[in-house]
């Protein structure tokens, strides 16, 4: 996503052939990420490529390979950069390519923490998916029809636990969501805010089993896994299981090559890192938040967007000589599964303040939360908002506006 958006802002302001290219280890030219947890798994009217292959800050504007001929920008598909040697300027794949560069900017992304990587017992069993790129979401998609029906186990409360249990429960599983804290998303909801969709969700069929994990699974005759077994004692069957228990900025090319900073790359401002033509976005850099003083790193594809835009007009103001804003990013975060959808701005510190109805029973939801540290309000969530309501919030969260009367903050959302 964030070398779609990379590309599209050099194209903006001005490329020339042989000037750019886009090496990538996946196949397909760059897409929005977000299409995979979402469209991609619709039982009917599926999203499918080239449909988004998007840039979707840009009104849309489809980015097929054929773009990239046109803009002159080459696409260096299926190929893995296995070595990076920043000091004399070259990045070598596992084919043994070595390229050079004058700049280099680094979009690694994440990689899928798996249950492998911990050696739980049965991990490598079949139909126990992830969901990162596109492939993962074909071999989802080709499970779901394999096991038409049947029972679905997601390990993990945030993001893709949430968005895949809606996801397979649209499709008709039976679907077991399974997470280790005592609420879903604890990262961003408080327990006011997963009471409501852990209510809603429950209402819709899903099984939750909160405060344990997964200690290991059996599989059939086939090698297709069958049985997951929860730390608790509780055995659950299951044809297909998802686990989405996070991701690990990819860093490993550079380390000791570059300063690193909170789990990522450290950059300034314009997303440089500490060698001079070196430059990091999305979910790798550590980056100075203005909003708030410090250095934060953000896992978010609205981030992804927009500090690949940040990084490309330092790089040509750079060679122009001409000087670029500072980036002054306010936290973003959305989502949307069944017909409920949420948005966040801000920083989730400080006291959390309820308001509006969180009954999941309730026929429109709609209600919120104020965060407010040091008298003033730092972070809001909406859930059922407008576009307008959607905006206010973004504004207030910028804004932070004081506020004394918690009380009455809850009383009037």
């Amino acid at each position: 996503k964030q070398r779609a958006s990379a590309a599209r802002e050099f194209a903006k302001q001005g490329v020339q052939p042989g000037e750019l290219a886009i090496i990538s280890k996946e196949s397909v030219a760059p897409y929005e990420r977000p299409a995979l947890s979402k469209g991609y798994l619709f039982p009917q009217n599926a999203a499918r490529l080239p449909g988004f292959h998007t840039c979707v800050g840009s009104g849309g504007e489809k980015l097929l390979p054929e773009w990239y001929t046109e803009k002159g920008i080459e696409l260096i598909l299926s190929t893995e950069i296995v070595k990076a040697d920043l000091a004399s300027k070259t990045l070598t794949s596992a084919a043994g390519a070595t390229f050079t560069y004058e700049t280099l900017l680094i979009a690694t992304g994440s990689s899928t923490i798996k249950l492998t990587d911990f050696g739980v017992q049965g991990a490598e069993a079949n139909n126990i998916l992830y969901l990162r790129d596109i492939n993962d979401a074909d071999k989802l998609v080709a499970a779901m029809q394999a096991k038409k029906d049947g029972k679905a186990v997601v390990v993990g409360g945030g993001y893709i636990g949430l968005e895949l249990s809606a996801a397979l429960k649209l499709n008709n599983f039976d679907v077991t969501m399974v997470y280790p804290e005592p609420w879903c998303m604890p990262r961003l909801f408080t327990a006011g805010i997963a009471h409501f969709y852990e209510g809603y969700y429950a209402s819709k069929g899903i099984n939750i089993v909160k405060g344990t994990v997964a200690s290991g699974f059996d599989a059939d005759a086939n090698g297709d896994v069958a049985v997951v077994k929860l730390k608790d004692g509780r055995v659950l069957d299951a044809n297909i299981v998802i686990v989405g228990v996070g991701g690990r900025p990819l860093t490993g090319l550079f380390k000791g090559q570059v300063d690193e900073e909170k789990g990522g790359l450290k950059t300034d401002t314009f997303f440089e890192t500490s060698v001079a033509g070196v430059y990091a976005i999305g979910d790798v850099a550590s980056f100075p938040m203005k909003l708030y003083n410090e250095p934060r790193r953000v896992e978010h594809v609205d981030h992804a967007r927009k500090s690949a835009e940040q990084a490309v007009k330092a790089i040509k103001a750079k060679e122009s000589g001409e000087t670029v804003a500072e980036y002054d990013y306010l936290p973003y975060f959305y989502s949307r599964s069944f017909d409920i959808a949420w948005q966040f701005y801000g920083d989730n510190v400080g006291e959390s303040v309820l308001f509006g109805d969180n009954d999941p029973a309730a026929a429109k939801a709609k209600f919120g939360t104020y965060w407010v540290k040091d008298g003033k309000v730092v972070g809001v969530f909406l859930e059922g908002g407008s576009a307008d309501e959607n905006q206010a919030i973004a504004k207030v969260a910028r804004a932070q506006p004081p506020a004394s009367d918690l009380e009455a903050l809850g009383k009037e959302g």
